[in-house]
């Protein structure tokens, strides 16, 4: 896959981390509530069916979710997923590029909440929601 692949505006994403890289690669615009996450899904994603796992797209809304309620805040607070929902309404397969956005429903002293869609095109194909703990010293 090249670079010409990869819409307009997306650049690597802004962390890494093993899943990450094994899960990948995951391409990232904007920051914070603004954040969208983008994958051009491969033939590594797909199941034997051709489509792109579900499993794929359940960590792909977790990243999306976790990142844009961590980092949208100044400065940016450090939590762990306590509950993800996700409800898949349609499917993606390889060489599709998948875009996660997120709107965050509310965040406070120790749980962020907040709503993710995956899309293809103009096509939903996921939503998911998120509870996160937000982690403090000794926690």
């Amino acid at each position: 896959m090249s670079e010409t692949d990869i819409p307009e505006g997306f650049g690597p994403i802004f962390r890494r981390s093993n899943l990450l890289d094994l899960l990948g690669p995951f391409y990232s615009k904007g920051s914070g509530a603004t954040l969208v996450i983008g994958l051009r899904a491969a033939e590594k994603h797909a199941n034997m069916r051709g489509f792109v796992h579900g499993g794929v797209l359940a960590g792909m809304a977790d990243i999306a979710l976790g990142y844009s309620t961590s980092f949208g805040s100044d400065p940016p607070r450090p939590h762990v997923t306590a509950s993800l929902t996700i409800n898949y309404t349609s499917a993606a397969r390889a060489g599709d590029w998948i875009e996660a956005r997120v709107e965050i429903m509310k965040t406070g002293r120790n749980l962020a909440f907040a709503n993710c869609c995956l899309t293809v095109g103009e096509t939903v194909i996921a939503h998911a929601s998120g509870v996160f703990s937000v982690v403090t010293e000794g926690s």
